[in-house]
């Protein structure tokens, strides 16, 4: 069936537009030029856009700057769009004009169109929907709110509950004493409670991180208009916005304490990212401890199993993979990366605006939405159900030649080598050859050696 098309018309002529579009020329054009990625802005992102235009409609209208019925229909179509409705009239490539103009006037013309179709009344996308408002403000305050909410609705929850298990299972497993480690060769023994509550500090850390980072992002650009001056808003129409933001999201939002910097850098996004990059290399060391402690079963370590999740092989019957670990570490990886991609993209702030702002978007976005799936899933399917294998810990832990540092301050560290040495070669005991090579008792030695008095020797 052939497309049909009608005629649209912005400053630079008229264009073909899809007949069923709801979006005018502008966003033509862009949907034209940006043939990149294939992928439009992120939904998190674009709701919130709605959010941001559905309240500044409010402002204005109660600044006397709209008139109140013509407010209302922006706002009545605006919220629809921060509902999640219309997301498939937003086409442009996320790969597009470094400002984000293409997708702010997507929206406008969006909001434009639907709001003057059902009410009948002349509404403009630029005069109407952007009224006091810019890309250059309107797009890093929809950064920073999206951002915000993510972080807000998805990931700190996950990480919650994320050490609130791990800390579940570490005391469930307080009394497994295991075989240290250090350069992956055998160290001085730890109990599985120490080990996890390593785990559990990093996430918590991790999570306090994330947290002192978001007071700049709940400051918004908002009033700062298209170089930081507020030309053509009204003064008050910034902070009466994110007031409004505050009351409809539950998120503490305020204008900048300088459009200047709000406009032209993407400082508070670069820290948050940073933030991200360190939960990552968390998870991702937690994900390989449990990768090499679920090794085996026979020829690793074997010290934990992880839940059976899946066949892990399509030639060798019978073989199961730590696969939430490695999609862990997959997703840790990618994080780094999109950090990356943003530490470059914050310093393409040139004078007074940030050109790289749709990348800033989607990579932190993207990195949020990755890192608060992969949390819940490490949490639920590895952590919360896998099973300890005591003998497969307790056996080489009881022939472990390097207990023999606690006896460094009786017999000194050149006996203890030798010691040591002596019992890696004969594959014994230390205990028994600590007998025949000093005059401890084995009382006394069985009292220094005790793996379980060795994992606190202050207490």
């Amino acid at each position: 069936m052939k497309e049909q098309f009608r005629m649209e018309k912005d400053s630079l002529g008229e264009l073909r537009v899809p007949a069923d579009a709801l979006y005018g020329a502008q966003t033509q054009r862009a949907v034209e030029n940006f043939t990149i990625s294939g992928q439009p802005m992120p939904p998190a992102f674009l709701r919130a856009l709605g959010l941001i235009k559905s309240a500044c409609a409010a402002v204005n209208a109660e600044l006397g700057l709209l008139q109140p019925e013509i407010g209302e229909a922006i706002q009545v179509v605006a919220d629809e769009i921060a509902a999640g409705r219309h997301l498939e009239q937003f086409p442009v490539d996320r790969f597009q004009t470094g400002s984000g103009t293409s997708t702010n006037m997507n929206a406008n013309e969006v909001i434009a169109h639907l709001a003057a179709e059902r009410s009948g009344l002349d509404i403009h996308p630029n005069d109407h929907v952007n009224c006091g408002q810019s890309s250059n403000d309107v797009i890093p305050a929809t950064i920073h709110v999206s951002a915000c909410l993510q972080i807000e609705n998805a990931l700190l929850p996950a990480l919650t509950a994320l050490e609130t298990t791990i800390g579940k299972r570490a005391g469930e497993l307080a009394g497994v004493v295991k075989t240290g480690r250090t350069h992956l060769m055998d160290a001085m023994p730890l109990r599985l409670d120490q080990e996890l509550g390593a785990w559990s500090t990093q996430i918590g850390n991790a999570r306090r991180g994330i947290l002192a980072s978001m007071p700049l992002l709940r400051q918004l650009a908002l009033g700062g208009t298209a170089v930081g001056t507020g030309i053509n808003a009204h003064p008050q129409a910034g902070a009466r916005a994110a007031a409004l933001l505050t009351q409809r999201t539950g998120v503490s939002f305020s204008t900048s304490d300088n459009y200047f910097v709000a406009l032209s850098t993407q400082d508070a996004a670069v820290a948050s990212s940073g933030q991200l990059k360190t939960l990552a290399v968390s998870l991702m060391k937690i994900s390989n401890d449990l990768r090499w402690m679920n090794s085996g079963p026979l020829a690793g370590l074997g010290e934990i199993a992880l839940p059976v999740l899946q066949p892990g092989s399509s030639i060798m019957p019978g073989k199961v993979n730590p696969v939430i670990p490695e999609a862990v570490a997959m997703v840790c990886a990618q994080v780094i990366g999109n950090d990356a991609a943003i530490t470059v993209a914050g310093q393409s702030g040139n004078f007074q605006l940030n050109v790289m702002l749709p990348l800033v978007a989607t990579n932190l976005l993207h990195s949020i939405e990755l890192l608060a799936g992969a949390a819940v899933a490490l949490e639920q399917k590895a952590i919360a159900g896998f099973s300890v294998n005591r003998e497969n810990i307790e056996a080489p832990l009881r022939r472990n030649p390097v207990l023999v540092t606690a006896l460094n301050r009786v017999i000194g560290y050149e006996q203890g080598a030798a010691i040591a040495k002596r019992a890696y070669a004969e594959g014994r005991p230390v205990i028994d050859v600590a007998l025949e090579m000093t005059d401890l008792d084995r009382e006394a030695l069985e009292r220094l050696l005790d793996p379980a008095g060795l994992t606190s020797p202050g207490g």
